[in-house]
């Protein structure tokens, strides 16, 4: 239920979004929809300071932005998206994938300067992300086990040890480049920088050395 609920408001989003797009009176300013696949990993160290050793995950995004000019050819780009993160973490015995949701908040300068018949795009500034849902899979030998990621800054002694914990927030920064042609249709290369560690702080575990980033790129 709570699925079709983040897919109804992100199809009800998109197509206000695309409808403003049409509507619009105001020059310079544009509205647009976008989507595309993402290519994220989990980086940082493990509980005992180890550099962490997974593997990507394909994923996707959509949403909507809007383009407000500051001055000829550079613009301010908020937008909303829902995109997917995570990472794959292969053993002998087995393989664990962690699949993460966020609805994030990109809030981005871009040039755009002629080329041709439409604009070459480079862009760059901070994101801010909310973790809504997530899962850890482990297939291996035994039967695959699902655990739904409950998402806690603090995990205290009273709490299962034995369920996935992560932050919600999220925060980082975005850098991006790409080519929008005459028609208003773009393709963009971005890079993303998690800033903000997003794995939960244990209680029972001073010592624990765990740093946990978001690390990818998206088309």
């Amino acid at each position: 239920m709570k699925n079709r609920l983040i897919s109804f408001v992100m199809i009800f989003m998109l197509s206000a979004s695309f409808a403003m797009a049409q509507r619009s009176d105001s020059p310079g300013m544009s509205f647009g929809v976008l989507g595309g696949v993402n290519f994220q990993n989990l980086n940082g160290k493990a509980f005992n300071g180890d550099k962490l050793n997974n593997d990507m995950l394909l994923g996707y995004h959509i949403g909507a932005n809007v383009q407000i000019p500051i001055v000829p050819e550079f613009y301010f780009q908020p937008g909303i998206l829902l995109s997917t993160a995570g990472a794959k973490n292969k053993s002998d015995a087995s393989t664990s994938t962690t699949k993460l949701t966020y609805l994030q908040v990109p809030l981005d300068f871009v040039y755009k300067g002629a080329l041709g018949s439409g604009f070459v795009m480079v862009g760059f500034g901070p994101y801010l992300g909310y973790g809504i849902a997530g899962k850890v899979i482990t297939k291996g030998d035994s039967p695959t086990v699902e655990q739904k990621i409950v998402f806690k800054s603090t995990v205290t002694a009273s709490d299962n040890d034995q369920v996935p914990y992560y932050k919600a927030f999220d925060a980082g920064a975005n850098v991006f480049a790409g080519y929008q042609m005459g028609s208003g249709i773009f393709v963009q290369l971005d890079t993303q920088f998690g800033l903000s560690k997003i794995n939960s702080k244990y209680e029972a575990f001073p010592e624990d050395k765990t740093s946990v980033k978001n690390t990818g790129f998206g088309l």
